[in-house]
């Protein structure tokens, strides 16, 4: 998809800044609306802009103001640019989002809110009902407690922030991870000790699953398929491919190994616990090794720039 900009600027920055983004390839489209934003007040130019064409915008629209809490900018995507004039550049347009649309977009799935904590404890609920079913139910609950759980996005956070320098991101990230994961691993437990105290499984149970096993001594190829899941989730966060993010999810263990801690608490195995913990941090481990360098490469050969806040 490609992007439709609307900045709204000072007067004093209309002219040269319309000039200078009317000169640019990437800019399929362009309209002025004179004293159109009342807030904040101003100019409003809309620019219809090719993704790879975005940060450059961004980047003269913030070095055309003085000040910057004098420019805003509202992001969206266009279906289509039809535009024969430009077909052979549309055509080669890329997917990439920009910095300020992953923020937001982590920003929204991480938050710590009565729906993602609620989302969180059913993910948990459902991953403690996998750990002690059989191999078919039992896929069935890993993937759905994968999908169910928002636990990625606050994780993606730390990786993102890290590279772009935003501590403010990195803690928000920290804390919406360990408040979600809290209620995830406390409703795991509740779910393993409702089970258990009605004779519907046991310890014995849960140790003896073949996939438990996987999780407590992974191998590498479970490791390497954990890797894959990680760098492809944040490689289609800064794709804007979030709607196939469920892959990734349903690849990497951390949803299940959140369970487990919770699961090995409550049936008096703290060890079980502990290595739940460490696959979990694995997980984690990922994510942040591998999207930390890949960010970066974005930053230093792609992006080019700081967010706009």
């Amino acid at each position: 998809m490609h992007r439709t900009l609307e900045l709204s600027i000072p007067p004093t920055a209309t002219d040269a800044l319309q000039q200078e983004l009317a000169s640019l390839d990437e800019v399929i489209g362009l309209s002025l609306q004179r004293g159109a934003s009342l807030k904040p007040v101003g100019d409003i130019l809309l620019v219809h802009v090719l993704n790879r064409g975005a940060d450059e915008v961004l980047r003269r629209a913030r070095a055309a103001v003085s000040k910057p809490e004098e420019l805003s900018v509202v992001t969206s995507e266009a279906s289509s640019f039809i535009s024969p004039a430009d077909h052979h550049a549309v055509d080669d347009d890329r997917d990439e989002a920009i910095w300020e649309e992953m923020e937001s977009g982590l920003r929204h799935q991480g938050r710590i809110t009565t729906n993602y904590l609620l989302l969180m404890g059913l993910g948990g609920i459902i991953a403690a009902i996998g750990l002690v079913s059989e191999p078919v139910p039992q896929a069935v609950a890993f993937v759905a407690s994968a999908i169910i759980a928002p636990g990625f996005d606050p994780m993606t956070k730390v990786p993102l922030g890290l590279v772009l320098r935003h501590w403010k991101l990195i803690w928000h990230g920290l804390k919406s991870a360990f408040v979600g994961y809290a209620v995830l691993i406390a409703a795991a437990a509740a779910t393993m000790a409702t089970l258990v105290a009605t004779g519907e499984t046991d310890v014995t149970t849960l140790t003896t699953n073949s996939e438990v096993q996987h999780l407590l001594h992974p191998k590498l190829p479970e490791l390497l398929v954990a890797a894959a899941g990680a760098l492809s989730g944040v490689v289609m966060l800064a794709a804007f491919r979030r709607s196939f993010q469920a892959g990734p999810l349903i690849a990497m263990a951390f949803i299940p190994a959140a369970a487990l801690i919770g699961a090995g608490l409550v049936v008096g195995r703290p060890d079980l616990a502990t290595e739940g913990l460490e696959r979990f941090g694995a997980d984690w481990g990922f994510i942040v090794g591998l999207g930390v360098p890949f960010l970066w490469l974005k930053q230093r050969f792609l992006h080019r720039r700081q967010p706009l806040v």
